[in-house]
């Protein structure tokens, strides 16, 4: 029997009759993100102002979406959530970011998967989806070590770049195969939120575990080989 009474920041779980009509009215968020938007494409020049747009558009996809709210029903939605930020969102603003003279690509993968996974352990979880601050604190923490992470894979030479972007794979995928293979439920929050959905806790966080394992972790080897095929091109020409 679970207890707690979970007030995460997106409201309370919808179901499926109402999830299309949750869209996140917070006034504060909307004033931050235009805020956010109008300056990035004042101060940005040429593509970037296009990566920009696209990564601001995505966080709205994220956070005042209906995504928003059904990430409070399924664990499953909360993954796409946040794979939403650490390979779209993140990739993007990286891209309107200079190159970095000196990228420390072995701190950012560390970092990344440090904070990738401390967010998905079931205490900090749960505490996330109580507490506005925690939440807020979980989603800047992964976009901003995220941005990090591409910014410095971006900026890396060769084989360097393909090694950071390979051991990423891996840990990402690791963290999927853990958490399909755990023999029980652990994500506190979803233990009465996902029967509305026609799936048990037990279900939802094994197809959580396999966006994670197969997909997400698809993506890095995918920009791995992209940037392999790179070092194989005529010496002069250069990846963006």
């Amino acid at each position: 029997m679970v207890d707690a009474v979970w007030t995460p920041y997106c409201g309370p779980a919808p179901d499926p009759a109402e999830a299309l009509g949750r869209w996140n009215g917070d006034p504060v968020l909307w004033v931050l993100l235009m805020a956010a938007t109008v300056a990035g494409l004042l101060l940005l020049r040429g593509p970037q102002k296009g990566r920009y747009t696209a990564a601001m558009a995505v966080l709205a996809i994220g956070f005042i979406s209906p995504l928003c709210a059904l990430s409070s029903a399924l664990f499953t939605a909360r993954t796409l959530h946040h794979l939403l930020l650490v390979l779209a969102a993140a990739p993007l603003l990286a891209l309107c970011l200079p190159r970095l003279k000196r990228p420390r690509l072995a701190a950012a993968v560390a970092v990344q998967a440090v904070i990738f996974w401390a967010w998905h352990a079931p205490g900090l979880y749960a505490q996330a989806l109580s507490h506005d601050g925690v939440y807020w604190l979980m989603q800047v923490s992964i976009l901003g070590s995220a941005v990090w992470f591409w910014a410095t894979v971006r900026s890396a030479k060769g084989h360097a770049a393909v090694a950071a972007l390979l051991a990423a794979m891996l840990l990402m995928g690791l963290l999927g195969a853990l958490i399909v293979f755990a023999a029980q439920p652990i994500y506190t929050p979803h233990f009465a939120s996902t029967l509305a959905w026609n799936m048990t806790p037990l279900e939802d966080q094994q197809a959580a575990g396999l966006i994670m394992w197969a997909p997400a972790a698809a993506a890095y080897l995918l920009v791995a080989l992209w940037r392999l095929n790179g070092l194989l091109k005529p010496t002069g020409e250069t990846t963006p």
